[in-house]
């Protein structure tokens, strides 16, 4: 069960810190304008319309696994072991209370309420 879990942080980890790297890597909306004059669009590694179609895709990829992973994850933190499914003070062994000797007996919570 450890393992799966470490194995479910190691990919959540991973996989926010590449879409965090992926979405700082596009280009807003207002990149197009700089394009057409001259923004080097036919240079890049992509083409001029296929980095935009691959970076989303990705990304959209990568937050598929990050909300999978983060929902794996809160299932498994829901889980309880079974054994240890009731109180913790359940576990503890009931001991008798004896008065010490020479001690007078309680009294009656009842009688002692003023204005009665």
């Amino acid at each position: 069960m450890n393992v799966l879990l470490t194995l479910l942080i190691i990919v959540q980890v991973l996989s926010a810190l590449v879409m965090i790297g992926l979405i700082l890597l596009q280009h807003g909306k207002g990149a197009d304008a700089g394009a057409a004059f001259g923004g080097g669009a036919s240079a890049s590694l992509f083409g001029a319309a296929g980095g935009a179609n691959f970076l989303s895709r990705s990304t959209a990829v990568l937050a598929t696994v990050f909300l999978a992973s983060t929902l794996a994850l809160a299932f498994l933190g829901y889980q309880r072991p079974q054994a240890s499914s009731g109180s913790v003070l359940e576990s503890v062994p009931a001991v008798p209370v004896t008065p010490a000797p020479g001690a007078a007996p309680a009294a009656d919570s009842a009688s002692q309420i003023p204005g009665q």
